[in-house]
């Protein structure tokens, strides 16, 4: 099984290790994996801006480079979202830009979902101490319906999960959204810092890397330097922070 592998902006510039991880498990799974060198950004921001053009010469550019491949993985549900939901819509006046972009959304999935629902894995490398608290993203959550896929993959690595309230509400980065309301995403994230916490847990995971960023970068303003903030491949992969 071929199966390419998409980055991420955010793992790019701000934690590689994240897209290691993700690498490293897909293999653990058995498949052949690819990474394509020319590959940059989804679009989303472009999109979620009004930037049509940019996002449309995006879209374009992603499906040429993940042509191909049997599935296309990203560890983010905002990037795989946007490409399973997003790009058939944004491509539809194109007759055969359009099909190309349904035939990658189809081939298109977030990791979690991927490795449980598509390899139907039965084992992870990593395994880890302590407990942890779980937040799902916006995207993974209400546009691609993953909550079961993650948790399930952690007991695979033998992490207890100590669930928080209001675990699906927004943490307040939504891309551009942050920058264009930073009041409303400061409160956001001050509420979902305050209910990890209050589990008690010695880690928050997450599944993409923005809500990761904005959560720790809240927590440590808030004067927090002890709580952990990992993204879910890295525990399932073996990585220590």
């Amino acid at each position: 099984m071929r199966v390419g592998l998409f980055v991420t902006c955010l793992a790019d510039f701000a934690r590689p290790g994240v897209a290691l991880a993700t690498l490293r498990l897909l293999k653990h799974a058995g498949c052949q994996v690819g990474v394509p060198r020319s590959q940059t950004c989804c679009g989303q921001p472009g999109y979620n801006s009004g930037e049509r053009r940019m996002a449309v010469a995006l879209a374009r550019k992603a499906i040429e480079e993940f042509d191909g491949f049997d599935h296309v993985v990203a560890p983010s549900g905002s990037c795989a979202g946007m490409i399973k939901v997003h790009y058939p819509r944004l491509l539809a006046g194109d007759a055969v830009w359009s099909a190309r972009a349904q035939r990658l959304s189809e081939r298109t999935h977030e990791l979690c979902d991927f490795l449980v629902n598509v390899l139907k894995l039965q084992s992870v490398p990593g395994r880890m101490t302590g407990s942890a608290t779980y937040h799902d993203s916006c995207s993974s959550y209400r546009e691609l319906g993953i909550y079961d896929e993650p948790r399930k993959l952690l007991a695979l690595a033998g992490v207890p999960v100590r669930e928080m309230d209001e675990s699906m509400t927004c943490c307040g980065f939504g891309g551009t959204f942050s920058l264009k309301y930073g009041e409303i995403s400061t409160r956001l994230a001050d509420d979902n810092c305050a209910n990890a916490c209050a589990t008690g847990a010695d880690v928050i995971l997450g599944g993409d890397l923005g809500c990761l960023l904005n959560i720790e970068g809240r927590l440590r303003r808030r004067g927090d330097l002890k709580t952990k903030v990992m993204h879910v491949a890295e525990v399932l992969a073996g990585d220590k922070e």
